[in-house]
């Protein structure tokens, strides 16, 4: 598993686990799809004599996703799982320091009692955490952007790191993965403009896919689809735990080294089946495939995994950002001081086009964050552009008079505003899942503001 425990006090250097764990980290998606993972301190030695090694309990940062049982307990790995946000650093440490230190295959000590979504890891958000006695902070921005080199208090990323970790908090971020949700960070702004007809400005690829086929006597058919589900078959769009089931007769002869189920050795058997089919990504199947064998009741299971035609933007629904359209032309002031009330945006900004806030608006560009690297996404190959408005946060301005120059107005409606609104939905999701898994722990979303800015007007 990807964590390490309280009985690991090693330590490597942070270059080395880093090197490692590229080396064997695995791909296995879950909640979101693709995550960024951030320091997770675990229960970690607090005695740092070499601030320039990593100790055992943490694992470093790197993109990778993970699935595993978390047996309906209020775990971190649970919690990890929902998230899709933990690192297989333990894989990596066991194969690379075999026999040298103390690993143990589950992690069963560190359990959640109050996991937390917060937006951002800051001093007053891990005050508040403390009060409520979080163990377990989930985060959309990382607390690392760039790898440490030292964990020191000399830098705001190593301060709030040691702080959280010495409150005993773990900390998991799930920041581009939630960005390119179907409802992810760029929605809120597109649903206080009431946009319609909306699809990613970068949509993700749509996924390789596989129909998997299978036959189980009548009585096991629901078990055995329940178990493909948990993982990750039949998922269409919002729709999980799809399948279709055919009613048929099987037919068989066990031979004289079988076990069978169902019959006798050297006699032919005819049993009432179901054949079941779902579909399932393809880079799921072999985790399909465990299941379908782990749930199914014969000791050989006839299975067909029959590859899928992308036929179609399976993927469109999901990606980064989103281009829409206003069910009625508005104005660039109707449209700012829609955003200004509905998000709320207290320091919105509108860059217009020949300075002029009466141009009409039909179809909207929105980034939640900072999207200017979008801003050239939205303009075609004639160099016009491909909508009315931008509407994103940070933006900078040699960028900003790039974009009026190619006729493109914008609105500056800040980094937190445009993505904090999102998540509540997160949160939501979270409660809803963990409900699903069995487990008890209450999440808390923190409702305190980790905008920066506040808006000074002088007076004489």
């Amino acid at each position: 598993m990807a964590l390490l425990t309280r009985k690991a006090t090693m330590t490597i250097p942070l270059a080395e686990l880093n090197a490692k764990v590229r080396a064997q980290k695995t791909l296995i998606p879950s909640m979101y799809g693709g995550v960024d993972f951030d320091i997770v301190p675990e229960r970690f030695t607090r005695d740092l004599r070499d601030k320039s090694m990593l100790p055992g309990g943490f694992a470093a940062k790197h993109r990778a996703r993970v699935l595993s049982d978390t047996n309906a307990v209020d775990r971190m790995l649970a919690y990890t799982m929902l998230g899709d946000v933990v690192a297989d650093a333990y894989a990596a440490l066991k194969a690379a320091y075999k026999g040298s230190y103390a690993f143990r295959d589950k992690i069963d000590i560190d359990e959640i009692a109050h996991p937390k979504w917060m937006f951002d890891v800051t001093e007053a958000l891990l005050d508040e955490a403390d009060d409520l006695g979080a163990d377990l902070l989930v985060v959309h921005h990382p607390l690392l952007f760039s790898p440490l080199r030292r964990l020191t208090p000399e830098t705001a990323s190593g301060r709030l790191a040691l702080r959280a970790a010495r409150q005993g908090c773990a900390i998991l971020a799930a920041h581009t993965n939630v960005d390119k949700a179907a409802d992810g960070t760029s929605h809120p702004a597109a649903a206080v403009l009431g946009l319609v007809d909306r699809r990613p400005i970068q949509p993700l690829p749509p996924p390789g896919r596989v129909k998997v086929i299978t036959f189980v006597p009548t009585e096991h058919t629901d078990v055995v689809i329940d178990a493909m589900a948990a993982a990750g078959a039949g998922v269409i769009g919002d729709y999980t735990g799809c399948a279709f089931t055919t009613a048929g007769s099987g037919r068989f002869e066990p031979g004289d080294n079988a076990d069978p189920h169902i019959g006798t050795r050297g006699q032919t058997e005819h049993v009432v089946e179901d054949r079941i089919e779902m579909e399932a990504p393809r880079d799921r199947v072999p985790h399909v495939l465990a299941a379908l064998r782990q749930s199914h009741p014969y000791e050989q299971v006839a299975v067909d995994v029959v590859p899928l035609l992308d036929v179609g933007p399976l993927g469109a629904s999901r990606g980064l950002g989103l281009i829409g359209r206003l069910p009625e032309p508005r104005s660039l002031a109707e449209v700012a001081s829609a955003l200004a009330d509905g998000l709320p945006s207290p320091h919105l900004r509108l860059a217009a086009v020949d300075d002029d806030p009466t141009h009409e608006v039909t179809t909207v560009a929105i980034c939640g964050g900072a999207g200017d690297s979008f801003i050239g996404s939205v303009i075609g190959a004639d160099g016009r552009p491909t909508v009315d408005l931008f509407v994103t946060g940070d933006l900078k301005h040699h960028p900003t008079l790039d974009a009026l120059t190619m006729g493109l107005s914008l609105i500056d409606a800040g980094h937190f505003a445009t993505e904090n609104p999102a998540m509540d939905d997160v949160a939501t999701h979270l409660r809803a899942q963990a409900a699903t898994m069995g487990l008890t722990a209450p999440v808390h979303r923190s409702t305190r503001a980790t905008d920066p800015w506040t808006d000074w007007n002088r007076t004489t």
